[in-house]
């Protein structure tokens, strides 16, 4: 035992004995030095004072938690999902730890208890994974499990934080975004439930990083992250574990996969997995050809590299162009599929046919009860303002709540938690369920398969088939999604502040064949907690259920990005086989307009089309 001076502000020294350090395997101990060092105990709270009051100080201590001193770095707000930036700002001396120690002084359960760290495997992860595993045992975490390689996928860490009852994650991804020395990092905390921080916790922290003055941290040889097993980082075990056994069990165990074999085994299904060089390569391997049985090589671009091989693991008709190609013809593949960087997003695709992710929601939702995860039914859905209404239909017919939601995935967790629903989707290729708190790729490609699967048993069906079929029942919401990226951004800004300034007059308007039903920035007060976020977006809405809808996103790292949404409905079957962009052109013209994007922007067409 070690005798320790523990000095707190207030308050007379005390003398208490503690347990001697364990050291790393294969490590000498470092000597004890005879100095004093600040140790920060995490608080609820996140005020400067309350934080220093809680600070004690150590002497005489084997592994000494050193503190650096630091200065505040401007602009560290989390945005969308976490803060991302390029890879040199994350490199530049204690950015990084500034935002970690951020996370350690206001979330304070973290302290004693255990916590998950991984990320997609892009550039930077492995050292970025190295500086938070020095901070969480200078602040006192008690385990960290962390990914094999550094390898964990979203939806990964959030089963784990779930199955492990852990006190949260840190997820290391910038998701769809580039990777590279000269691409994009990120960085995001996920909370004991498993979802996306709250916009209170991230405030919360936002607000420690504007006022840091020093982190804590130990030196301490590099953490073999390639060997399964324990070590110690002082007095915190880490724990490298197999990224992929606990995700795989759980997708057992909501679907049915010896349906799904069948599916493979009857010689007449083929498809292709599209990994994109991210971080659903081994999940997807794993699966669906090991598992599954699958042919060999139904996995491509299944190796995560840190660069995703020089292409944008970003699952949309231009970055997967591979696959589209490849279901493309008479000879065209009946299924495929791909997921982006950190696995949380999915596209789907069948012969000749493109599945929007707002159809496949609703489609999912419509016929969830083939999953045996979802045989009794489902509570209720919910998207995001921005994503198609065709998952409304489908609940109204079943009798179910639907709820809107600002973009972002977090805004659906304390909907999940409440029991309120069951399935979630945005028109960013995300989709999930309850069976975690993140959007999951492999997830919804299993839940396409097993449906696939059910309805073959009663005689083959295409995807085009049951999507078709699922239009004829409620009805077709044309769909498309334009995006400016990298624009300047004042000129985004001042494009969406003269929205702004006509809202007010829309209601009632004519412009050209639709009349203007409403026209607000969408403002959501959360159903649970009375929560309320505003300015999520501007939307016009018209009498015939048409809608256009404009928002900044909140997920790149270079200038701003516009992305317009276009949506229109159609009852009739009959009309249901127009080209997307030629059934939408009258409200793109109109949304044009009236935003003035070619004057505000120089932009005269989107970069991406979707």
């Amino acid at each position: 035992m070690l005798e320790v001076e523990i000095m707190v502000a207030g308050e007379a020294a005390v003398t208490r004995a503690v347990p001697a350090p364990i050291t790393a395997k294969n490590q000498s101990p470092i000597v004890a030095q005879d100095h004093a060092v600040t140790i920060g105990v995490p608080t609820a709270s996140v005020s400067r004072q309350s934080i220093e009051a809680n600070h004690r100080v150590f002497k005489g201590y084997q592994m000494e938690a050193t503190a650096v001193s630091t200065q505040a770095f401007a602009g560290q707000k989390p945005g969308t999902s976490g803060l991302r930036k390029k890879v040199k700002t994350f490199q530049q001396p204690h950015y990084l730890e500034n935002f970690v120690q951020a996370i350690f002084d206001t979330q304070a359960t973290l302290r004693g208890g255990t916590l998950v760290v991984g990320g997609d495997g892009r550039f930077y992860n492995r050292e970025a994974i190295q500086t938070i595993l020095r901070l969480a045992a200078a602040n006192g975490v008690a385990r960290v499990l962390v990914g094999q390689g550094g390898i964990l996928s979203t939806p990964a860490v959030s089963c784990i934080i779930r199955k492990y009852a852990t006190q949260g994650g840190i997820v290391l991804s910038a998701s769809h975004n580039p990777g590279g020395p000269d691409e994009d990092f990120g960085i995001k905390f996920n909370v004991a439930s498993g979802g996306p921080a709250s916009e209170s916790v991230t405030d919360a922290i936002y607000q420690r990083t504007t006022e840091i003055d020093q982190y804590l941290t130990l030196a301490s040889d590099p953490i073999d992250l390639d060997q399964i097993g324990d070590s110690q980082l002082g007095e915190m075990r880490v724990s490298v574990i197999d990224p992929v056994a606990d995700y795989a069990g759980l997708m057992e165990s909501l679907f049915d996969f010896d349906a799904i074999r069948d599916l493979f085994k009857s010689g007449s299904f083929r498809m292709c997995f599209d990994a994109m060089h991210a971080v659903t390569g081994p999940y997807a391997k794993e699966i669906l050809e090991n598992q599954l049985g699958a042919a060999p090589g139904t996995v491509i671009n299944g190796v995560p590299l840190e660069d995703f091989g020089g292409g944008h693991p970003d699952p949309n008709l231009v970055h997967a162009h591979e696959i589209v190609e490849l279901t493309q013809g008479a000879e065209g593949l009946d299924f495929a599929a791909a997921s982006d960087g950190d696995g949380d997003r999915n596209m789907i695709l069948g012969r000749d046919f493109f599945v929007t992710p707002s159809d496949s929601l609703a489609v999912l939702a419509a016929n969830a009860e083939v999953a045996p995860g979802y045989k009794a039914g489902i509570a209720g859905v919910a998207r995001s303002m921005p994503t198609s209404q065709a998952a409304d239909r489908v609940a109204e017919a079943l009798g179910i709540g639907c709820y809107e939601t600002p973009t972002g995935w977090k805004f659906f967790g304390n909907l999940l938690d409440a029991g309120r629903i069951t399935l979630c989707g945005e028109e960013s290729f995300g989709t999930g369920s309850a069976h975690v708190r993140e959007k999951d790729g492999l997830w919804a490609v299993l839940f396409w398969l097993n449906l696939l699967a059910a309805r073959g048993r009663t005689g083959r069906q295409s995807v085009a088939t049951i999507v078709r079929d699922h239009w004829g029942r409620f009805g077709r919401n044309y769909y498309t999604r334009h995006d400016f990226e990298a624009i300047d951004s004042a000129a985004a800004e001042g494009l969406m502040h003269h929205l702004r300034l006509l809202l007010a007059d829309l209601p009632g308007r004519q412009l050209g064949d639709y009349k203007v039903a409403y026209a607000d920035d969408f403002s959501y007060t959360d159903p649970v907690d009375g929560s309320v976020s505003d300015h999520q977006g501007i939307r016009i809405g018209f009498e015939d259920g048409s809608r256009i809808v404009m928002r900044l996103s909140g997920t790149g790292t270079s200038g701003a990005t516009l992305r317009l949404y276009i949506e229109r409905f159609e009852p009739d079957p009959e009309r249901h086989d127009q080209d997307v962009q030629i059934a939408l052109q009258p409200l793109i013209l109109i949304a044009q307009e009236l935003a003035q994007i070619e004057t505000r922007t120089g932009r005269a067409e989107p970069d991406v089309i979707t």
